[in-house]
């Protein structure tokens, strides 16, 4: 059967691509040797003006900068019992060994907590530095239970009898009980600090004179709807049966029951006299407890109890007693965690990796370990970046929920914003009195990550997006123009608001201000010239990256065109050499396996769905079962190239090599462990911004042809050694990459490389799927392979764009089936 060719349409719906490393694949040799990149999965910030609120500031799944500059390291049960299996040899030694008297979760809390505290102990107040006394009294069970519970990082009741880590808690109930035991505590903190973010404070900021790890369910369930919240859907249907009412979800089931309490007071009263509790008396209501054999929260004083009590009883009974941390503990704890990983995310894999990394057998790179105590500089400082984070987080979840209107939301995004914005217009002022008298080696673009104004400025952006959703054009122009008036904080996002503001220029400025010098006409000429020299001053600011030149060259070319202006005046960005992608077809035989065939009967489309892998057939290399990228990469050693499917491996591997010791680069705190495979910042924009001049050397350097030298230099170090170093894939064999440096040409490779380091992170995906190279014409290309009914995605384009604007060819490969073999 033959298949039809699909062309690419000039849009897609897809808004990005994940990369998931794959090992490299080439022409007749083993599979490669353990890749040592980071294998980091990398999220999409696209910053595009009118692309939505949405952007990913933070790594997918959670990453920490911490956790993704450490090797890659096996974190599953496997390793873990490893871990403890080391750690009871050395138990041994001195004392017998009792299984399950030490943890790797319990090591790992215990150690972020232990470095806090002797490094930056200045941050905590008298009466939270009690609570981590308390902590180290703790059973080892106790505090085992406790991480377990702060890993699932929620707030939630939880079941006692369901928390299955009998194996490692051999007295649940004790553990229990000493976790929401009460502790006195010193006199109280000082009154809880107000920060200009927090429209209402937060519950839970500062310790009273009692404390509690955790709280008990008898105690604070007070309501239907946090009872509710312990049982599963199916579970709160039988206790809606009981009481004769429905609902499909638990939202109405909630809202009858809350009618069946009004409606029948009496309803199952067991020895009560057919009354309603809330009408007994003192006396009668302790019978009632004592007959029923039941326990109501907080009903001490009866006249209090409500009506919904009978529903929060029959649920508690059914659960059985509930623990839920305590939210002042567990800030606390966060607060400490946001101290060590600097960061607001950690996951389980964090604790476990930065202990699993220090008993790995690795070889790392030299470099000067710097973990500096004055990040914040006091607790003040502390206090308002968390609740600057807050702020943050409070914004996307409003321009992210789908619960309330988006009017609503947006006015609460512009309420955030007109609270926190004189507060960022002194703190950015702050901020540039120490970058001109108090950052002497680079370090200030890592550190202000840590300010307040960091934050808000994250809240200044996605409030301009909302100004401009609701048409406030002015306002949002305004604030634009604050944005990039500043250049300490969100460099990376420059080249967006250089677009916005000169679209809001272009096409609306001209009707917000009527009745100016002229008529119509001179004033929408007027606003055109100013476009055109944002434009201009976008294309040369260097904090600017480069993947919006295109965008922004563009634009001048169309409003030059607009003005009328005179050829020789106009920009020649001839230099640019974008060229369109030359497509290729690739015929070859599919295989459509039993099960999908099955799926797609009675359908129009007898192929797997959109973004669906394939099968092929590799006849060029023995005829086995493939992906579509070896089929195609098989067609093209046909014709004379080498290649790897690597999607962006080579890439990272080559930035590796030829930016080693930039990498390794003395700057204060971005090494704070002797097992790191980069910097904490090579995932920000602060890693360019603090090393510029470097970098732009070794550019300079590159397009001089420097790269073959620096490529020998660091295998002739690193290869037998194997060193960790992020993306670094030393399965790619030393001729091969010497050979490909020098089919690039150094002026494009320089292009790719800057991108590279400006945008390390959001970068990571997208690359073209093969990276080809042909030894005897000296070329390399780029080779992005689709299938029937693969698109290209956002990023991909992306790709595509810096490749052929640096010079570089790259191809559209088309593979389509020319036969259609059935298997099981």
């Amino acid at each position: 059967m033959l298949g039809k060719q699909i062309k690419h349409p000039p849009s897609t719906n897809f808004d990005f691509d994940s990369d998931s490393v794959r090992s490299a694949k080439r022409l007749k040799r083993v599979e490669s040797g353990e890749s040592l990149s980071s294998g980091a999965t990398l999220s999409e910030d696209v910053d595009a003006p009118r692309n939505g609120p949405g952007d990913n500031d933070t790594l997918e799944l959670g990453q920490t900068s911490l956790e993704t500059a450490l090797p890659p390291i096996g974190t599953d049960k496997e390793a873990i019992e490893e871990y403890e299996a080391v750690q009871a040899v050395g138990v041994q030694r001195e004392s017998k060994w009792v299984k399950g008297k030490t943890s790797i979760y319990v090591d790992a809390f215990n150690l972020a907590l232990e470095t806090v505290l002797k490094d930056e102990g200045h941050l905590f107040d008298e009466a939270e530095l009690a609570v981590f006394k308390a902590w180290e009294k703790l059973g080892y069970e106790t505090r085992y239970l406790y991480v377990r519970l702060f890993l699932r990082k929620t707030s939630a009741w939880h079941r006692i009898n369901r928390l299955g880590y009998y194996n490692d808690i051999a007295d649940l109930p004790a553990a229990v009980q000493a976790l929401q035991e009460t502790r006195q505590l010193p006199p109280p903190s000082p009154p809880a600090q107000r920060n200009v973010s927090e429209l209402d404070l937060p519950g839970g900021v500062n310790l009273g004179s009692s404390f509690a790890f955790a709280d008990c369910s008898e105690d604070e369930i007070t309501t239907l709807e946090e009872a509710s919240s312990l049982l599963n859907l199916d579970e709160l249907k039988a206790i809606a049966k009981g009481a004769k009412v429905n609902g499909r979800n638990k939202q109405e089931l909630l809202k009858a029951l809350h009618g069946a309490s009004k409606q029948q007071r009496g309803l199952s009263w067991a020895n009560g006299g057919g009354k309603d509790p809330a009408e007994l008396n003192q006396y009668d209501y302790n019978q009632y407890l004592d007959q029923s054999n039941r326990s109501f929260p907080n009903t001490s004083c009866i006249a209090g109890a409500s009506r919904d009590d009978h529903f929060i009883s029959k649920i508690l009974s059914q659960t059985g007693s509930c623990i839920r941390l305590s939210i002042t503990t567990l800030g606390l704890f966060e607060r400490v965690h946001l101290v060590f990983y600097r960061s607001t995310e950690w996951t389980e894999k964090s604790l476990t990796t930065i202990i699993l990394s220090r008993i790995s057998r690795r070889n790392f790179p030299e470099y000067i370990v710097s973990r500096s105590a004055n990040i914040f500089p006091s607790r003040s400082v502390l206090l308002e970046f968390e609740a600057s984070i807050r702020a943050q987080s409070a914004v996307d979840n409003l321009l992210e929920s789908n619960g309330s209107s988006k009017e609503d939301a947006f006015q609460k995004v512009i309420d955030m914003f007109e609270a926190v914005y004189p507060r960022w217009k002194i703190l950015i002022k702050e901020e540039q009195r120490k970058e001109e008298s108090i950052y002497t080696s680079g370090e200030g673009a890592y550190l202000r990550r840590f300010s307040p104004a960091w934050a808000y400025t994250r809240v200044l952006h996605k409030t301009a997006y909302v100004m401009g959703r609701l048409k406030f054009y002015k306002r949002e122009y305004d604030l634009l123009s604050d944005l990039l008036s500043q250049r300490l904080f969100h460099s990376a996002r420059r080249g967006s608001w250089y677009q916005r503001k000169a679209l809001i220029e272009e096409h609306y400025m001209t009707a917000l201000f009527p009745g100016g010098e002229g008529d119509v006409e001179t004033e929408k000429k007027k606003w055109k010239r100013v476009a055109l020299r944002t434009c201009e001053s976008g294309l040369e600011d260097n904090d600017c990256h480069l993947i919006y030149h295109y965008d922004m060259q563009k634009r001048i070319t169309k409003l030059e065109k607009a003005l009328k202006v005179t050829k020789r005046e106009q920009h020649d960005f001839g230099y640019v050499l974008l060229a369109k992608p030359a497509e290729r077809v690739v015929r070859g035989v599919q295989v459509l396996k039993h099960g999908a065939s099955e799926r797609n009967k009675g359908s129009q489309n007898m192929g797997p769905s959109r973004g669906a892998q394939t099968v092929w057939l590799d006849e060029r290399e023995g005829g086995g079962e493939c992906r579509v990228e070896a089929m195609c990469l098989s067609w093209y050693r046909d014709q004379g190239w080498k290649g790897y499917h690597s999607e962006g491996g080579i890439l990272r591997t080559l930035f590796a090599y030829l930016f080693y010791d930039i990498l390794f680069l003395y700057i204060p705190n971005v090494f704070q462990t002797t097992y790191q495979t980069c910097p904490l910042d090579l995932h920000t924009d602060a890693f360019y911004a603090s090393r510029a001049s470097e970098i732009n050397r070794r550019l300079i350097e590159i397009g001089n042809g420097g790269a073959e030298r620096l490529v020998t230099e660091l295998d002739k170090r690193g290869r037998n050694m194997k060193l960790c170093v992020v993306g670094l894939d030393w399965g790619f064999r030393r001729e091969d990459l010497l050979e490909i440096v020098k089919c690039f040409k150094g002026e494009a490779l320089a292009t790719i490389c800057k991108v590279m380091a400006q945008e390390y992170r959001q970068r990571g995906g997208g690359v073209p799927d093969l990276f080809l190279w042909n030894p005897q014409t000296k070329e390399v290309m780029f080779v992005e392979v689709k299938s029937e009914n693969d698109r290209l995605s956002d990023t991909q384009r992306l790709w595509i764009h810096v490749l052929t604007s640096a010079g570089v060819k790259v191809e559209l490969c088309n593979a389509v089936a020319a036969e259609v073999r059935t298997a099981e």
